[in-house]
């Protein structure tokens, strides 16, 4: 069965088929949508044929994705995904909240959710390849963790990886990348210039460019985490006794997400997309965006409610959301705005309060990774001093979930900054009395 129909333009609705274009559309520089066969997906398969599978990781769901099955199982390649959701209920109970989770995606094999989104480049590649049976080169720019998922689902393939990284990248990362064996290149710029040095490097040598949002897979490899909270939502209002002819369960359920280039919220509602579009849910849950507030193109652009994203000039601690013009924009607005959401800008001073609370419940998350927490804290502070009018999804019986997006080990310097240092002592009784 070919699931893979071709691309849909997210600005001018133009359909392409699969050969026509690879990015972008070329009409109009627009998104594309990966198109499809929702029929005849619908035919062959129930949600059961999903849920009853053994597989854990994001290959579970390989009769939803548009790449073919690739090869071996016993590679990080097939270990990405999977993640769990742990309940917060000490972090609920101080914001006032009915049930708090967080899904750690800091358990994929390089730390971040970012490994979803490589896994698929690497599938559609291996589909690529030529008549010598070798995929292309692949090439991105990246602040770190996309760069190391790819470089780490590379090397678990024998795949060749060009990886630009700005400089200022921090060196966790770009160890990283080393370690892997893919071929490092730090540029002297920002995130958007080594992105479009990118660019220019694949159409100069003919390499495969994994870039975030410019590469239509990326939100393919993404949307696998909408399929996890699909297959957990299920259980959970199973347990607790849920009846969907009452009420909707997802009508419940709101989703925080950390927002930079816009790919992961946008990876996330073509999820819920797909299952709407398949009859499997009925309604989709909220999804609402948190942008540090030193890189909020998306959030300025949502709250003056239009879809022209002026660029800005990035300058935040969680560098995995720090960007300038974000490349999957458009998609990000309407992620929040056609589920119900919302989005919320915080500052780098709530990024690191954030990181100590959900340290204090046992999460070590990075800037980036803690920003869709102190999303709900910023949220909830706001709505006490009346700044805005109360949200629905703040309400004492609201189920919410927030995403952890990569490891706390990303960044150790952040981490350091968060919290206060350890003291030093003698080897001493009498001096440890006077800490403990």
């Amino acid at each position: 069965m070919n699931k893979f129909l071709g691309y849909t333009c997210s600005i001018c609705r133009k359909e392409y088929l699969p050969g026509q274009v690879t990015y972008t559309c070329p009409k109009d520089g627009g998104n594309l949508d990966v198109r499809l066969d929702y029929e005849a997906i619908r035919k062959k398969y129930q949600p059961e044929d999903i849920t009853s599978r053994a597989d854990p990781s994001i290959w579970r769901y390989l009769p939803l994705l548009p790449v073919s099955a690739p090869s071996g199982n016993a590679t990080p390649l097939h270990q990405v995904g999977g993640t769990p959701v742990y309940a917060l209920p000490a972090l609920a109970s101080r914001h006032d909240l009915g049930l708090l989770w967080l899904k750690d995606e800091s358990r994929n094999p390089t730390g971040s959710l970012k490994d979803r989104a490589s896994a698929l480049v690497i599938g559609r590649a291996m589909d690529m390849a030529g008549a010598d049976g070798r995929p292309p080169v692949i090439i991105t720019a990246s602040t770190g963790n996309a760069g190391a998922a790819l470089a780490g689902m590379a090397a678990a393939t024998g795949q060749k990886a060009v990886i630009l990284v700005p400089r200022s990248a921090p060196q966790a990362k770009i160890a990283q990348l080393l370690i892997f064996g893919a071929k490092v290149i730090l540029v002297d710029g920002n995130y958007d210039q080594a992105f479009d040095l990118s660019i220019k490097a694949a159409d100069e040598f003919g390499w495969y460019c994994r870039n975030t949002g410019y590469n239509p897979f990326t939100a393919e490899g993404k949307k696998t985490a909408a399929f996890e909270i699909w297959e957990w939502w299920r259980t959970e209002n199973r347990e607790r006794r849920v009846e969907s002819s009452q009420t909707n369960p997802y009508s419940l359920l709101t989703i925080l997400c950390p927002v930079g280039d816009g790919n992961i919220i946008s990876g996330l509602h073509k999820g819920f997309k797909d299952l709407l579009h398949l009859g499997w849910i009925e309604q989709m849950p909220r999804i609402v965006g948190v942008q540090a507030a030193g890189s909020a193109a998306i959030a300025t652009a949502f709250q003056a409610g239009t879809e022209q994203i002026t660029p800005v000039q990035a300058n935040t601690i969680a560098d995995s959301i720090s960007v300038d013009l974000p490349r999957d924009g458009v998609r990000a607005l309407r992620a929040a705005r056609e589920s119900g959401g919302t989005y919320v800008t915080v500052s780098d001073q709530e990024i690191l309060e954030a990181m100590v609370e959900l340290g204090s419940a046992g999460v070590f998350a990075e800037p980036a990774g803690a920003a869709a927490y102190a999303g709900l804290t910023a949220a909830k502070a706001r709505g006490r001093r009346r700044e805005r009018s109360a949200e629905r999804w703040l309400e004492p019986d609201s189920r919410i979930l927030v995403i952890n997006t990569g490891s706390g080990l990303k960044d150790v310097r952040a981490a350091m900054q968060a919290t206060t240092p350890a003291p030093v002592i003698e080897p001493t009784l009498e001096a440890l009395k006077k800490q403990v």
